[in-house]
């Protein structure tokens, strides 16, 4: 039940404030009327590329988790990092009452141990995209974190 209860809230989590590419074209649909054919083609699959405004970046991929400044002899460079998580399993011994509360049934007494399981959310950085001159010079997918 423990388990059961911790999943559901942890995908709740992370799934939580999620928008879709559809409620950001709504959002900025001037921008995106805006848009070469081409270009709206690739952003209603969640695709960028070089040369993309910032608007499109936004309705491909969305709001960035963390936006950085820099600067390189070409100029100011602004990084947008997307993050994303995964659930890592956390295994352990255990033993005592397992099984259902008194409000909902059976208690089970096991004075041996059992394997258990838990899950823990993991961030990493899953993206990142440079712009100068607010237009798309560079980007990248990051592998997910590995467990």
């Amino acid at each position: 039940m423990k388990r059961v209860t911790l999943l559901l809230l942890a995908a709740a989590f992370l799934t939580g404030c999620a928008s879709t590419i559809e409620d950001r074209r709504k959002e900025r649909l001037a921008a995106y009327s805006a848009l070469p054919p081409e270009t709206q083609s690739l952003v209603d699959h969640g695709q960028i590329k070089v040369g993309m405004s910032k608007d499109a970046v936004y309705i491909a991929w969305g709001k960035p988790d963390q936006t950085l400044q820099s600067e390189s002899d070409q100029g100011r460079i602004e990084t947008w990092v997307y993050h994303g998580s995964t659930l890592r399993p956390y295994h352990y011994w255990d033993y005592g009452y397992h099984g259902w509360g008194p409000y909902y049934g059976y208690y089970n007494y096991s004075p041996l141990p059992y394997l258990e399981t838990d899950y823990y959310p993991v961030y990493y950085v899953s993206g990142e995209v440079n712009f100068q001159n607010d237009r798309v010079a560079s980007w990248r997918n990051l592998p997910r974190a590995p467990y």
